[in-house]
């Protein structure tokens, strides 16, 4: 979903603050667009352009909303186990480390947690727990020119506070006229100045981000891609097709997508030795292509 920027104050209510937040903890994971042009045409609600400045105050920001949110957590959990609640007990240790974490203007996802906490945080959906993706968004001419006055001041505000989150350069001015060129005008602008689009870097960072994959099922008239999280098991990526796949799995009949991609047919796949047949412990990867062979008997009636 695409989320207006928060303005500075928004924890406590300012502006949309609190519609905006909620809607970020209904996400999995955060794409956070970080302003890196100038354009008198384009104000900004701080008057200047200044991704450092901005991207404190957003964090921030996430950050006083999961204290208020763990403060509230912490004195109920707590009044329960100071009444000899022992089963919160755990809960409260959790607790009492988050909000250390917080208390010292850490993000709760660079603490170290172990099962239990993990168990907690997410029923929590707390703001800062989630993993972001930082977009430093360009003037098409600085994309163009693969140089901006204003990425080492972001990478190294990275480095420092969300230590090992991706940062990806791009251009909205760029990409909105990419996406309305022709195949052949994309390709001489890839020739001629080495730049293409960002947004499949984009997608491909965004999915591994979330520890997802993609497998493919192909007929003659159609393929579809099908998103499923990493180690996930054949008869359960039936399932995201249709629950009666998982039900009656019998097998899946794989080929790699790279396989495919050198040999060019199904059949010289299958000729190469490289087509297989795989049963229930199967484990699917990324790029797979996919045919699941099922049987699904309707239950008898009783008499």
């Amino acid at each position: 979903m695409d989320i207006a920027g928060l303005v500075k104050g928004a924890a406590e209510g300012a502006g949309l603050g609190n519609a905006f937040l909620s809607h970020i903890k209904a996400t999995d994971a955060i794409f956070h667009v970080v302003r890196a042009f100038d354009d008198a045409d384009i104000v900004h609600v701080e008057d200047t352009v200044d991704p450092v400045r901005d991207m404190n105050i957003i964090t921030e920001e996430l950050r006083k909303k999961d204290i208020e949110q763990i403060n509230k957590l912490h004195d109920s959990v707590g009044k329960l186990v100071e009444r000899g609640q022992k089963e919160h007990k755990k809960e409260f240790e959790t607790l009492e480390k988050v909000k250390a974490l917080l208390d010292a203007g850490q993000n709760v996802r660079s603490g170290d947690w172990n099962a239990h906490d993990i168990e907690f945080l997410n029923q929590y959906q707390l703001l800062t727990a989630k993993s972001v993706m930082y977009l430093a968004n360009m003037s098409k001419k600085d994309f163009e020119r693969k140089k901006n006055k204003h990425l080492p001041k972001i990478k190294a505000w990275i480095d420092e506070n969300d230590k090992g989150a991706p940062l990806i350069p791009y251009s909205a001015a760029f990409e909105e006229e990419w996406i309305n060129m022709a195949p052949a005008e994309q390709e001489a602008i890839k020739s001629d100045k080495g730049i293409t689009s960002m947004f499949p870097k984009i997608i491909t960072t965004g999915y591994k981000m979330l520890h997802l994959i993609r497998f493919f099922t192909a007929g003659q008239d159609e393929v579809k891609a099908w998103t499923i999280r990493e180690k996930t098991k054949a008869p359960q990526a039936a399932g995201t097709i249709h629950t009666d796949f998982e039900r009656g799995f019998i097998m899946a009949e794989v080929m790699h997508f790279p396989d495919f991609k050198e040999h060019g047919s199904e059949a010289a796949v299958k000729s190469a030795g490289k087509y297989r047949q795989q049963g229930k412990e199967y484990v699917v990867e990324d790029g797979d292509i996919i045919f699941f062979k099922f049987n699904v008997t309707a239950d008898k009636k009783k008499k």
